[in-house]
């Protein structure tokens, strides 16, 4: 199976299952780390994508239908470069050695070096001046 094809394949889980929590939790929003630059792999990295389920949200969940909650849904990173996104993690501590970009690990888990995503998370350390702590 190729393994890009399948990690592209759930893409409405990525907002379906924290909406199935809110639903059952009674939250009111719901903030997603997705990222517009992956939007040519990924169509649920896309503002527009967020806009409509957002709406299906709301028409599909018990608490949105009878005007109990309304859900939003919240991508602070989504249009921030991929440079500045890794400059506000390390602004907050994030220990990116301990973070994964690649979709076709090895079976040491360390990246591919290869993959579209490998190549942006490395142009974005490159661009912030700062070795990925990944790549050994």
């Amino acid at each position: 199976m190729d393994t890009q094809l399948s990690a592209r394949s759930p893409d409405a889980s990525t907002a379906a299952l924290p909406t199935a929590g809110a639903e059952v939790s009674g939250a009111d929003r719901i903030d997603l780390g997705i990222n517009a630059v992956d939007y040519s792999g990924y169509p649920d990295c896309r503002p527009e994508y967020l806009e409509a389920f957002q709406r299906l949200a709301n028409l599909a969940t018990a608490s949105g239908v009878e005007g109990r909650t309304q859900v939003t849904i919240h991508a602070p990173l989504i249009h921030l470069a991929k440079a500045e996104i890794i400059r506000r993690g390390l602004a907050c501590g994030v220990d990116y050695g301990r973070t994964m970009s690649c979709y076709e690990p090895d079976p040491s888990e360390a990246p591919c070096g290869r993959c579209d995503s490998c190549a942006i998370r490395a142009a974005a350390f490159a661009e912030v001046g700062i070795p990925d702590p990944l790549i050994r």
